[in-house]
């Protein structure tokens, strides 16, 4: 680990002790609306003030703070110019009255009034409509910071005296190292696997551990030259965003801000919104990002420009998917006309829908692309129509690897799960099967993969060969010989034989224990003489 990202899980321990003393009975998912939104909140109005800065816009005067110079010149008929400004760049502007430090300013000379808040998330919706181009990446991004609600007080002055306390929580902390680091986005991330990890199920709808989107991401970035061409990743089911930005991550070795065009789709609003915010608060800007709030398998991706003339990719250099599992969608008999499912003889049952999502994001692979898959076992060998699936993407050469992970890696549901590869076009004529189930470190409350365990997974999947007990190559003829079952140990054998047993030792010792214990017995018969011939001798007196 990093000193920047010791420095950010110490920030992070913090933050998540003070969250747990202000939050009260609400729920850890519920609250995590409030202190996620108020630091997206002050990073924007910071970012904004450093953009003010740099670009000289603000004519100091004497000892007077860049936020009272803002105050003073961006007022009046010069106040919408200074917006349209702002917004032309960042995609946004927030008004001198509801900058942060506005806020944390009225908070601390106690004139902060219960309305206030609500004013401030108001007029940044008003404002979020000036760049048209951005206006899908900001609007309605704070929609889920519920400001009446009553678990935040009974009143509209207890709820505000819990909100200001957030605010002063948010503003307690530097977020950049003492090197001068902005650490910011790795606190946002560590505080989202904190949520999800006191979230129980719910995680499940935002969050993949770093360890496995660090697998799915190695593996579709593999063969990115290490030049300037921009990269595209698309996530169908994108929760928080963690898994599109450590493709990010690989792609520009640590740096998210690139050359990654980032695409994603989420169907719970809450979570598309945390996913809007994740990759801004770790520098994505919003014309580098194309995400939407609708269900993929229902509302296909969007092909070309939309109403606002923002361009859609329809097909990806990568894609990567952590979907729901086996969850419920309409396999209505018309779906098999849709282009993404047509062609593999079968739709997903209606209540598995984890092949749909797999053909969906295969649809829109670049032919050289790699996708990556995290799945239930079930789809490896469950009959009927997902047989038929399965074997049109074998005979189709689609299925590039299999790999098997351990049990007990994600919040959401102990079961163990596999990570599909696919490709749309491959030289090799074989399947990979890689079993890592037994590869993990034992956690507190979830299994964990380690370094040397994402290694030996990558690792393996690059060399490709044999590897006894952990990985092997499987021939088409192979597969259709086990009736196109891809279960895992129908091809890696990982049985570990019983030691041979020593028949003359095993006598021996029990001849031995026999001994012991006749000895033990004799000790014991002498005692109990003893004892008895002591009673004895007490009767008498």
């Amino acid at each position: 680990m990093s000193d920047t990202q010791k420095n950010a899980q110490d920030v992070t321990s913090q933050l998540w002790s003070m969250a747990n003393e202000l939050r009260g009975n609400m729920d850890a998912s519920e609250f995590r609306n409030y202190i996620l939104g108020f630091m997206f909140y002050r990073y924007l109005s910071d970012r904004q003030e450093s953009f003010l800065n740099d670009q000289g816009l603000l004519d100091a005067e004497g000892n007077e703070s860049l936020n009272d110079t803002y105050k003073r010149e961006a007022a009046g008929d010069d106040l919408a110019d200074y917006l349209k400004e702002i917004s032309s760049v960042l995609g946004y502007a927030i008004s001198p009255n509801f900058t942060w430090a506005t806020i944390v300013e009225k908070i601390e000379n106690d004139e902060l009034v219960a309305s206030d808040f609500q004013d401030m998330f108001d007029e940044f919706n008003k404002n979020a409509v000036l760049n048209v181009n951005a206006e899908n990446d900001f609007d309605g991004i704070f929609a889920d910071i519920n400001l009446s609600n009553s678990r935040l007080g009974n009143n509209t002055s207890t709820r505000a005296r819990a909100l200001t306390n957030v605010v002063k929580m948010v503003n307690s902390f530097d977020y950049n190292d003492e090197n001068g680091h902005d650490i910011l986005g790795d606190i946002y991330e560590y505080l989202i696997a904190q949520f999800a990890g006191n979230s129980g199920k719910k995680a499940g709808e935002f969050y993949t551990p770093h360890e496995v989107s660090e697998v799915l991401a190695k593996i579709v970035t593999l063969n990115v030259a290490n030049d300037d061409k921009p990269f595209s990743v698309y996530d169908p089911a994108m929760g928080s965003g963690s898994l599109l930005l450590t493709v990010g991550h690989e792609v520009n070795k640590g740096d998210v801000t690139g050359r990654v065009r980032y695409s994603g789709q989420e169907l719970n609003t809450t979570t598309y919104n945390l996913g809007r915010m994740n990759l801004m608060m770790h520098g994505v800007k919003y014309d580098n990002m194309t995400l939407a709030n609708g269900d993929s398998l229902e509302s296909d991706w969007p092909d070309g420009a939309d109403e606002h003339g923002v361009d859609h990719p329809r097909s990806f250099d990568a894609i990567v998917e952590n979907p729901p599992y086996s969850a419920h969608w309409d396999n209505q008999d018309n779906k098999m006309k849709d282009a993404r499912f047509k062609d593999y003889g079968a739709l997903a049952p209606k209540t598995k829908a984890d092949y749909a999502f797999l053909l969906h994001g295969l649809y829109h692979l670049n032919p050289e692309g790699t996708m990556a898959i995290v799945l239930p076992h079930g789809v490896l060998f469950r009959g009927a129509k997902e047989e038929k699936i399965r074997r049109s993407l074998l005979e189709k050469n689609q299925i590039d690897a299999i790999i098997g992970m351990p049990a007990g890696l994600f919040y959401s549901t102990g079961i163990p799960t596999v990570v599909m590869v696919l490709k749309k076009q491959r030289e090799n004529k074989d399947v990979l099967f890689i079993d890592a189930s037994s590869n993990f470190e034992k956690g507190k409350n979830q299994n964990i993969l380690s370094e040397e365990d994402i290694d030996r997974i990558i690792d393996t999947y690059k060399e490709r060969k044999g590897v006894d007990k952990f990985a092997h190559v499987a021939t088409l003829d192979e597969i259709k010989d086990n009736d196109f079952n891809l279960n895992i140990p129908r091809y890696v054998d990982t049985f570990e034989p019983e030691p041979e047993i020593d028949i003359k030792q095993v006598k021996a010792d029990i001849a031995d224990l026999d001994t012991q214990i006749a000895e033990v017995e004799k000790e014991f018969a002498e005692m109990e003489s003893q004892l008895v011939e002591t009673r004895g001798h007490d009767d008498d007196k």
